[in-house]
């Protein structure tokens, strides 16, 4: 019965795994990068723009950030650019990695929709308090209301109250 050649066993063998791997490795290294034209250049700056960096806790674009997966996201970037991807496909494809917290202008749709249209929501219901506290009128019932004729000040109304239907003190001198 024959034994199957195992790699790693004879000097030979190891030898010759050690020259493929290292071809591998040089050849993947002196990959030439394709260059992008200018307008996949501005295409790739945009949208490393709208990306935060999953490690910064300031919430850094990762075209700002330093950090080492800021790097690689944006070498990403640009090698989808240059294939032909579209905006919405890289965000995606970012958005399914690492959760729409990397988008920092998140999707406007399900429950992403709250977030954008709550303030809007508040916006519109304090206009709607606002203008119902300045058109209500006064309330006949209450006496301490003001009327047109009327001050609000109450030692004020009393006084004309008083002075209007001949109080005690009226007409009368020292």
């Amino acid at each position: 019965m024959r034994r199957p050649l195992a790699f790693g066993r004879s000097p030979f063998a190891r030898l010759l795994s050690a020259v493929g791997v290292t071809l591998l490795c040089g050849a993947l290294a002196a990959a030439p990068v394709t260059p992008l034209t200018p307008a996949q250049e501005a295409r790739a700056a945009a949208i490393q723009k709208n990306l935060r960096c999953p490690l910064c806790d300031t919430g850094e674009s990762i075209s700002e950030s330093g950090s080492d997966i800021s790097v690689k996201m944006r070498s990403s970037v640009r090698e989808q650019v240059a294939v032909g991807r579209t905006d919405a496909d890289i965000y995606a494809y970012f958005a399914q990695r690492y959760g729409n917290f990397v988008l920092l202008d998140p999707p406007k749709q399900g429950r992403n929709l709250l977030l954008w249209g709550a303030p809007l929501a508040a916006l519109v219901a304090g206009g709607a308090v606002l203008a119902g506290l300045l058109k209500r009128k006064p309330d006949a019932g209450n006496p301490a209301a003001p009327t047109p004729e009327e001050p609000f000040d109450p030692f004020l109304a009393q006084v004309q109250r008083d002075t209007r239907r001949g109080g005690p003190d009226v007409g009368g001198g020292p």
